[in-house]
């Protein structure tokens, strides 16, 4: 005789929350990109406090409609200073949205509804008005560097209303 079929439990499947970063598989690491593409911004520092400003101009491999990586396979032979994030990293990276799932893993919290992980629905992330769709103004191409400033925004530092909500509007 058989045992009776295990009912699975609510935590079970929700890798985030029963593994640590480190212990992800790499098809499990990458399923935590919401795909946003905030990180995909250009940034500058402060020399001075360190303080992150965002811009609104986008790394010249970013396709800004759907969000993603025109190269992703190849980005940092292309775009050298493009930083791959790590368990290690993704602690310590000070220009990391807010909104970010690694961020938010790291530090123990959990995802928001808009979450594809969560949603099932990878377009929830451009619903909730966390992506960069229809935000960016340019490439890097587009903009010299000695232009950035001009190009500063404060949204991608913060979390839309609708996406801090607990679940997902009706």
């Amino acid at each position: 005789m058989t045992a009776p079929a295990k009912k699975p439990s609510a935590q079970e499947g929700l890798f985030w929350k029963t593994k640590t970063l480190e212990q992800m598989s790499g098809p499990e690491w990458e399923s935590l990109c919401d795909g946003c593409a905030r990180c995909c911004l250009e940034k500058l520092e402060d020399e001075d406090s360190g303080r992150i400003y965002f811009t609104h101009v986008s790394c010249r491999l970013l396709d800004s409609g759907l969000c993603a990586c025109k190269d992703y396979t190849n980005r940092s032979d292309q775009v050298p200073d493009c930083v791959r994030l790590t368990p290690e990293n993704v602690r310590t990276l000070n220009w990391l949205p807010p909104s970010c799932a690694y961020k938010l893993v790291a530090e123990g919290r959990d995802l928001y509804w808009w979450h594809p992980l969560i949603s099932g629905d990878p377009a929830t992330v451009h619903e909730a008005g966390v992506s960069v769709r229809g935000r960016v103004q340019g490439t890097e191409l587009d903009v010299n560097d000695e232009h950035l400033e001009q190009h500063i925004v404060q949204w991608p530092g913060l979390l839309p209303k609708r996406a801090r909500l607990k679940k997902r509007p009706a």
